[in-house]
């Protein structure tokens, strides 16, 4: 199958939030130190304390960014690009770039899931576009055509394409796409990152083998969902 490596880091779309926060809680408490009574100082001042930790830890973590490192012998392996559940398995007409049917493999990303898409696959870019849309819950079907969107399309080695869609969530409000049409889409390398929960769509052809099941849970550039065939 391949090896894999682990580490983990902070995802760069997370280094000035997390200073943000950092400044505006500890601008908070030392407020609450300054206006609160000697009296009161204890429990008033270690409650803002507790909670400004606890969404520190919140918003850190949300962050994190595992260095994966996924070595594969098979070119035609389609890696996962998102942590999270599969949501769906099925063969779907794809009616904004492709106008065909397409077997459609879906990963729902929690708050509590990285956030971070990897390529899920090695080719080259050949369409990148994004499209504004509602915030509805990611987990419905008909946020893959209603929601904020972008998508990347990757022509593979052997000419087969294949699509990814970041869908936004009722939380997220900002997609982040880096593929840029004619860039190479390369193993163990992001290619975007979506805020505060969300979905990644994959369109793939129709005589793909699937590996996953819907209900089970994935792991970014580390589950192998399935192979090309041609």
């Amino acid at each position: 199958m391949g090896k894999k490596k682990r580490h983990h880091r902070i995802h760069r779309e997370g280094r000035k939030i997390i200073l943000t926060v950092t400044f505006l809680i500890f601008a908070i408490n030392v407020l609450v130190y300054l206006w609160i009574s000697q009296s009161q100082m204890q429990w008033i001042l270690a409650i803002s304390v507790l909670l400004s930790a606890a969404l520190l830890v919140f918003v850190t973590y949300f962050f994190r960014n595992p260095v994966r490192i996924l070595e594969v012998q098979d070119p035609n392996f389609l890696i996962a690009p998102a942590d999270g559940r599969v949501v769906v398995v099925e063969p779907t007409m794809e009616n904004e770039y492709f106008h065909e049917k397409r077997l459609q493999v879906s990963i729902f990303m929690s708050p509590l899931n990285v956030h971070a898409n990897w390529y899920p696959i090695e080719g080259t870019v050949i369409a990148s576009e994004h499209q504004d849309g509602s915030h509805k819950g990611a987990w419905l079907p008909k946020s893959s055509t209603e929601n904020e969107r972008s998508l990347v399309v990757i022509e593979t080695h052997n000419k087969a394409l294949v699509a990814v869609r970041q869908i936004a969530g009722a939380m997220a409000r900002r997609i982040v796409t880096y593929s840029k049409v004619g860039s190479k889409a390369h193993r163990n390398e992001h290619f975007g990152f979506i805020k505060f929960g969300s979905r990644v769509d994959l369109y793939l052809p129709l005589d793909t083998e699937i590996f996953v099941t819907v209900g089970e849970h994935v792991k970014g550039n580390e589950t192998i969902l399935g192979r090309i065939n041609n």
